[in-house]
């Protein structure tokens, strides 16, 4: 897969904006040494220049997703991002608790990351409700749990992240 093209330098910072950000694998069975997907993330966050101020797993309850979510945005965590029960079976509900928490959907990103993810799974692409957006002054987004799809994923998101943190503090949120 290609890399996320960059956005315009119009629309990025003048300097680099260093994110403070929280990684949360939602699942029943992974432990910390067998968390491919979070471990991925927490290591791309690192390398580009990001600091990981939060790495947690929960269960597969909304109420533990919702919570620790509330916890980081709280903390002012400038992005989080979730990997797992984004599917459709019961015991799925992070896509709710994601839902909960957003003042500013951004439809788009899940539409792109169907998109993408069609090209490597076809039709079964169709399953995935990863989303994201803003939730209040953080930005949130949820990803599936397999790591094929969290690097889908972060390919849509690494060359974005500069723009929509620039965007997130240009005029505030209410």
């Amino acid at each position: 897969m290609s890399p996320s093209p960059v956005p315009p330098a119009a629309h990025l910072p003048a300097t680099f904006l260093a994110l403070r950000c929280g990684v949360l694998t939602v699942s029943d069975t992974r432990t910390l040494d067998t968390d491919r997907s979070g471990q991925f993330l927490v290591g791309a966050l690192q390398a580009a220049g990001h600091e990981v101020a939060g790495y947690r797993i929960a269960p597969d309850e909304r109420e533990a997703v919702e919570s620790q979510l509330r916890g980081w945005q709280a903390a002012s965590f400038d992005l989080m991002l979730s990997t797992g029960g984004t599917g459709i079976t019961g015991r799925d509900v992070t896509v709710p608790a994601v839902e909960a928490l957003l003042t500013k959907p951004l439809p788009g990103f899940g539409e792109l990351f169907r998109m993408l993810s069609y090209q490597e799974v076809g039709g079964a692409a169709m399953l995935s409700r990863a989303v994201g957006g803003l939730a209040g002054r953080t930005l949130l987004f949820a990803l599936p749990g397999s790591l094929g799809a969290v690097r889908t994923g972060w390919t849509l998101l690494e060359g974005q992240l500069q723009h929509l943190a620039a965007e997130v503090r240009r005029q505030g949120q209410p």
